[in-house]
C-alpha cells in the first residue's frame, strides 16, 4: 500500500514538473520569443572563453601556437588554395619556419622588435606573417593603397625595424620613401630573388637556401596573451591611419568568429577581402585555422567571378564587408546563381534592402551581420539572421559587455549631460552613442604611437567619478526586441532645422530606386549643414527627377530631403567599400568647381532640376531660402 502510495505521489509530482516546464518554456517563448536563442548565445560564448582559458593552461596562447596544433592534427589537409594552386597546413608551416631562419640570423632585430608587411593578398603574405609571429616579433600590417607619405606615416608609428614588400607593392613607392627608411635604419626586405635597388635585401633567393626546421623554442616559449601580436591600422578616414593594437588573445577571440556560426573544420571558407584588414586576416585566415578548415583566397575581389569561383572550390562560407553582397546583386541574373554550396555569409555592412535582394537571388544562406572596431572593446553578432540588425541587447550581454547608448548632441558633437554632469542614457527606440566600459575584461589597448588619440577615443566620469568608457563614435539605436540597429557613424549624422539627419537612412531610401546603383549622402555648408546625395546611375539608366522627388517625399521627413544631388560615374570608396565623403563635403555644391551634373530639389515644381549657376548664386545670396 505504502509503495502504491508513494509511486502515485511521485507521478504526480514529475506529471507537475512536467507540466511546469512546458508552461515555463511556452511562456518565455510568447514573453520573450528570442530568450533561448539568447541563453543559447550566452552559454557558447561562456564555452568559447572557457575554451581558450583551458589552451592557455597547455601552452596555446597566439595563433601561431594554435596553427601548430592544427599541423600536428591535420598536415596534410588543404589550408590555403590561391590560384588552383594547394598549400597544406605542412606546406604553409615548412615555409614559414624558412622566414623564421632567415630573420632568425638577423643580428639587429630582436624578440618583441616589429616588422611591418606590405603585401597583396597571396599566400606569401601568411608565411610571412607566421614566421615572423613564430620569432615572437610583432607584425604591422600595411594598406597597399596607401601612398608614400601615409606609409611612411604608418611605419613611424608602428616603430618598426623592418619592412618586407611584397614584388607588386614595389612600383608604387618612390624612391624617396626608400631613402627615408635607410636614412631612419629601417630594413627593407623585397619578395624577389634580386633588386634594382641598393641597400635592399631580398627574401626569396635566401627561402630557396634555407631549411625549413622549426624555430629555436624558447622563442616563441612565456608568450603572454596579454602581449602585442599585431597592428592593424584604422582606414584613417578622419586623418593618417592609426595603429590598432592586437593582442594575442584579442587575435584568438576574433577568430572564433565563424565557430559562432556554426562552422566547422569541413568547410571552405572564400576571402576576397585584403589580408591587412582584420576581417580577413584575423576573421578569415585566423579562423580557418581555429576550425581547421580550408581557405580559398583570392587577389582581390571580383563580382563576376565569384559565384564561378565558389563552384569551382565548393565554397560553403565567405566573408563580406562594406559594399560586396551590394556588388554581387548589381550583376546580371544567370540561371546557375544559385547553383552553389554556400551556407554562411559573415561580415559587416549589409544593408536590409541588399539583404533581402541576396537571399532572394542567391538562396537560403544564413547571413551573420556582426559589429566591431578593429581598436574597440565592444562588438555585437547577430545570431537569430534578423534582417537589418547588428546583434541583440539580451538580458544576458551585459553579462559579457558592459555598454550603453548615451544621448548624443550631433550639433555640439559630444554627449548630452543631466544637471549634475553625467551623461544620460538613451530610451529603447531613441539613437545614441556606443561606449564600452573599459575593465580588466574588455581593455581598450590604443593606438601604437598615439597616445593623444588614445585619450580621445576614452570618456571619462560617464556615470560614476572614475569610470571609463571606449567611444565607438558609432550612433545605434536598440528596439523594443532588444534587437541593435547601427544608424551612423558620429561625423556623417548632421542636423539641419533642429533635427538630426541619418546619412545611412537616407542612402538607403534613395538606393531603393530602380535606376539608382548606390547612393552616398551626406551634409554640406550652408547655414550650418545641409543634405546633399551622391548617386551613381545603373548602367543605360536616366536619372529621373520627378520620381526621385515623390520618392522621397513618400518616404522621408522633410527635413532629411537632400536639397541637391550630383550624378557621378564612380563612387570612391575606401578598401574595404566604405563610402569616402570629405572630398564630396569639401567641394559642396558650386557648379563652378564640379563638373559633375548638379540637381536642385524645386518644391514649386516636385522634382529636382539641374542647378544652374544662376540658381546656385540665388541660393548663396540668400534669394532662394533652403
Amino acid at each position: 500500500m505504502c509503495v502504491v502510495f508513494t509511486s502515485t505521489v511521485l507521478c504526480m509530482w514529475l506529471s507537475a514538473l512536467a507540466a511546469g516546464a512546458v508552461m515555463l518554456y511556452v511562456s518565455l517563448k510568447f514573453l520573450s520569443p528570442y530568450f533561448w536563442e539568447d541563453l543559447n548565445y550566452f552559454m557558447m560564448q561562456i564555452r568559447f572563453k572557457m575554451r581558450i582559458t583551458r589552451r592557455a593552461s597547455k601552452g596555446i596562447c597566439s595563433l601561431t601556437d594554435l596553427f601548430m596544433l592544427q599541423v600536428q592534427k591535420t598536415p596534410n589537409k588543404p589550408f590555403i588554395i590561391y590560384e588552383g594552386n594547394v598549400h597544406t597546413y605542412q606546406d604553409v608551416d615548412r615555409r614559414s619556419n624558412k622566414v623564421a631562419q632567415v630573420f632568425l640570423h638577423q643580428e639587429a632585430l630582436k624578440k618583441g622588435d616589429t616588422i611591418a608587411l606590405l603585401m597583396s593578398n597571396e599566400p606569401d603574405f601568411i608565411h610571412v606573417w607566421f614566421g615572423l609571429a613564430k620569432l615572437g616579433f610583432v607584425v604591422a600590417f600595411l594598406n597597399f593603397n596607401l601612398h608614400s607619405r601615409s606609409l611612411l606615416h604608418c611605419v613611424n608609428n608602428s616603430a618598426a625595424k623592418a619592412l618586407v614588400i611584397g614584388a607588386d607593392c614595389l612600383g608604387c613607392l618612390d624612391e624617396d620613401f626608400i631613402f627615408q627608411l635607410l636614412k631612419n635604419n629601417i630594413g627593407i626586405w623585397l619578395m624577389s630573388k634580386s633588386s634594382s635597388f641598393q641597400h635592399i635585401d631580398t627574401l626569396l633567393d635566401k627561402l630557396d637556401n634555407v631549411s625549413d626546421d622549426p624555430v629555436p623554442p624558447h622563442l616563441t616559449d612565456q608568450t603572454r596573451m596579454t602581449n602585442t601580436a599585431l597592428y592593424i591600422f584604422t582606414s584613417g578616414s578622419t586623418g593618417f591611419p592609426k595603429a590598432a593594437v592586437i593582442s594575442h588573445l584579442k587575435a584568438l577571440t576574433v577568430c572564433l568568429l565563424f565557430a559562432r556560426c556554426g562552422a566547422a573544420s569541413q568547410d571552405i571558407m572564400y576571402i576576397t577581402l585584403p589580408l591587412y584588414h582584420i576581417s580577413a586576416s584575423i576573421i578569415g585566415i585566423g579562423g580557418c585555422v581555429e576550425l581547421g578548415a580550408t581557405c580559398v583566397l583570392k587577389k582581390k575581389f571580383s563580382a563576376s567571378q565569384f559565384w564561378s569561383d565558389c563552384r569551382k572550390y565548393n565554397v560553403t562560407m565567405f566573408l563580406y564587408i562594406g559594399e560586396i553582397c551590394r556588388y554581387l546583386c548589381h550583376q546580371p541574373k544567370n540561371e546557375g546563381e544559385r547553383d552553389h554550396r554556400v551556407r554562411i555569409a559573415l561580415g559587416n555592412g549589409l544593408r536590409p534592402a541588399v539583404w533581402e535582394e541576396f537571399l532572394m537571388r542567391f538562396g537560403p544562406i544564413r547571413i551573420f551581420e556582426f559589429y566591431g572596431s578593429t581598436e574597440g572593446n565592444i562588438g555585437f553578432f547577430n545570431y537569430v539572421n534578423k534582417i537589418g540588425a547588428v546583434g541583440r541587447a539580451s538580458i544576458f550581454s551585459k553579462f559579457l559587455n558592459s555598454f550603453e547608448l548615451l544621448k548624443y548632441d550631433v550639433w555640439k558633437e559630444e554627449p548630452v549631460k543631466d544637471k549634475h554632469g553625467w551623461c544620460v542614457k538613451t530610451l529603447k527606440g531613441e539613437a545614441g552613442l556606443l561606449v564600452g566600459q573599459v575593465s580588466q575584461s574588455a581593455p581598450f589597448a590604443g593606438y601604437a604611437g598615439n597616445q593623444e588619440a588614445s585619450e580621445r577615443k576614452l570618456l571619462q566620469d560617464v556615470f560614476v567619478k572614475g569610470d571609463v568608457y571606449f567611444n565607438t563614435g558609432d550612433l545605434f539605436l536598440i528596439d523594443q526586441d532588444g534587437f541593435v540597429y547601427f544608424t551612423d557613424r558620429v561625423g556623417d549624422t548632421f542636423r539641419w532645422k533642429g533635427e538630426n539627419v541619418a546619412t545611412l537612412e537616407v542612402s538607403e531610401v534613395i538606393g531603393m530606386l530602380d535606376f539608382v546603383q548606390e547612393a552616398n549622402v551626406y551634409g554640406v555648408s550652408y547655414e550650418g549643414r545641409i543634405g546633399m546625395a551622391a548617386i551613381v546611375l545603373i548602367f543605360d539608366q536616366q536619372f529621373d527627377g520627378k520620381r526621385l522627388y515623390k520618392h522621397v517625399m513618400d518616404f522621408l521627413p522633410r527635413y532629411a530631403l537632400p536639397q541637391f544631388v550630383r550624378i557621378m560615374e564612380v563612387m570612391k570608396t575606401t578598401t574595404t567599400f566604405k563610402h569616402q565623403k570629405g572630398h564630396l563635403v569639401n567641394e559642396g555644391f558650386n557648379p563652378e568647381i564640379i563638373s559633375d551634373p548638379l540637381y536642385f530639389l524645386d518644391e514649386h515644381v516636385k522634382s529636382y532640376i539641374p542647378l544652374t549657376k544662376e540658381i546656385y548664386r540665388r541660393v548663396i545670396t540668400g534669394q532662394i531660402r533652403l
